[in-house]
């Protein structure tokens, strides 16, 4: 009798270990819009911004220090962050809907976008959704500027704040931008004072909390820290404070020329970092919440941003600086597309690691499905998931970027390789070529076009070659 009954217990023993085993695992995914490589401590040690959660997310996961977005603007990034394809193929290479109020004056005419992402596309949310998932989407979309466009019609089961806009509405009596009212129809106001970072990571919580028996998907696309600029209720002081104690070295400049434009030099902007602070202890109250409901061993979550800190304007007045990485949103040089990553998962190796290898948005793409055991199409990104658990890196010939409009930024329509160290910018108005070497010239300062000529027109075809098999669409003479 004692030996039926220990073969039966030995036998639900082991059913229960495969059960647990075969439980698919959950995804966080966390957007932050525009947050700049620098302004994550992390990466960053110097910088005037204080972001411990994601410095502790860091030292239990993986951090990237050469990871890209897909473009310098956010809607194509977006876009191929939810296809795995590059934005060229997608016909969405600004901003949705795209507007520049000097277009009758330039030189050149730039291409027509796609005003949407288009439904015939398959998702990271459909994929998920056929794989037996449940998919949340919180936060930015600014993928369609008509409601059928919209996140519950890309394969996600609810959808919270999500619709055409790419920022918070400022409109006297209607919305008053991060604060409550928000003057957002997929998201009802809360109370008066409400913080949107905040409300949009409760949404967060609540779902975690109402869904942790099954495996599901949260893609939390925070509108932090995108214009307006407006500080968040608790630590905008303490900044304040803070700032007094910057001294800039004598000589130093605040700004430099940049084309038409003039980059920030130097973080000190005390509402801004409190955005940022705002938008790390909300990414802190996530993971509590995973933690605490015996899901962290079970859930990865991603953090990274869809483009470069926004240092670069026509005029003075930029919120954040990228450190020694030039230029920022909207331009093709490294502040423009070079963005924080960090990954925190149950089956990364070596939690802590530091890595340098170049990775970009459409790699989340295949590395999340192969995860989740998921089966999915040839895509435009490299699968990580074997680099995460311990194993080889991807090989990748080259990275490159296709911005062939302007840009409030002062960026004028240009083009951007990467094939190893050396990385090549075009630009289409005067038709020249910028050649530099990342590893001995990070901030971009030097330019090698002229004294390696042979290196530049190599870079450029082949620049031209995958543009043009990706579908990339050109500026024509007026």
């Amino acid at each position: 009798m004692k030996k039926i009954f220990f073969l039966i217990y030995f036998g639900l023993l082991i059913s229960s270990c495969q059960e647990k085993e075969e439980k698919k695992p959950n995804f966080v995914f966390i957007l932050v819009d525009d947050l700049g490589w620098a302004d994550v401590k992390a990466n960053y040690p110097e910088t005037f911004y204080e972001t411990p959660h994601l410095d502790q997310m860091a030292a239990e996961g993986m951090r990237f220090t050469q990871a890209y977005a897909a473009h310098p603007v956010c809607s194509p990034t977006r876009a191929a962050l939810m296809t795995g394809k590059h934005p060229n193929r997608l016909g969405i290479t600004d901003w949705i809907p795209g507007f520049d109020k000097f277009e009758e004056k330039r030189p050149i005419s730039t291409p027509a976008i796609r005003d949407e992402l288009a439904l015939e596309e398959t998702t990271l949310a459909e994929k998920f959704k056929g794989n037996g998932y449940k998919t949340f989407f919180i936060g930015k979309w600014h993928l369609g500027e008509e409601e059928k466009y919209w996140p519950q019609h890309q394969g996600f089961d609810i959808n919270i704040g999500g619709w055409r806009v790419g920022a918070p509405q400022l409109k006297e009596g209607v919305s008053n931008g991060y604060y409550s009212p928000y003057g957002n129809p997929k998201l009802p106001d809360g109370p008066e004072g409400e913080y949107l970072t905040d409300r949009l990571t409760n949404e967060s919580l609540q779902l975690i909390r109402e869904n942790s028996d099954e495996p599901f998907l949260l893609y939390l696309s925070f509108y932090s820290v995108h214009t307006p600029i407006q500080p968040a209720p608790k630590r905008h002081d303490y900044f304040i404070n803070k700032k007094e104690s910057i001294n800039l070295a004598e000589g130093q400049a605040a700004y430099r020329q940049e084309g038409d434009g003039q980059t920030k030099l130097v973080q000190d902007n005390a509402a801004y970092a409190s955005m940022v602070a705002a938008m790390d202890e909300n990414v802190g109250k996530i993971l509590k919440e995973l933690k605490d409901k015996g899901l962290d061993d079970n859930t990865w979550v991603i953090l990274t941003s869809d483009n470069g800190g926004l240092s670069t304007l026509y005029g003075e007045g930029a919120p954040t600086a990228n450190g020694p990485l030039r230029a920022g949103k909207g331009w093709c040089y490294e502040g423009g597309i070079r963005v924080p990553l960090i990954i925190k998962g149950p089956g990364i190796k070596t939690p802590g690691k530091v890595t340098d290898l170049p990775v970009v948005s459409m790699d989340f793409f295949p590395t999340l499905l192969s995860i989740a055991g998921a089966s999915f199409d040839e895509t435009d990104g490299k699968d990580l998931s074997p680099f995460l658990r311990g194993g080889e890196a991807p090989e990748r010939d080259v990275l490159f970027w296709h911005y062939p409009q302007y840009h409030g930024s002062a960026w004028k329509p240009g083009s951007a390789i990467r094939e190893g160290d050396w990385k090549l910018i075009h630009d289409y108005e005067s038709g020249e070529n910028k050649l530099f070497n990342l590893e001995n010239d990070p901030g971009e300062k030097e330019d090698l076009a002229n004294s390696m000529p042979d290196k530049a027109i190599a870079l450029h075809g082949k620049l031209m070659m995958e543009l043009k098999k990706t579908g990339g669409k050109f500026p024509t003479n007026k």
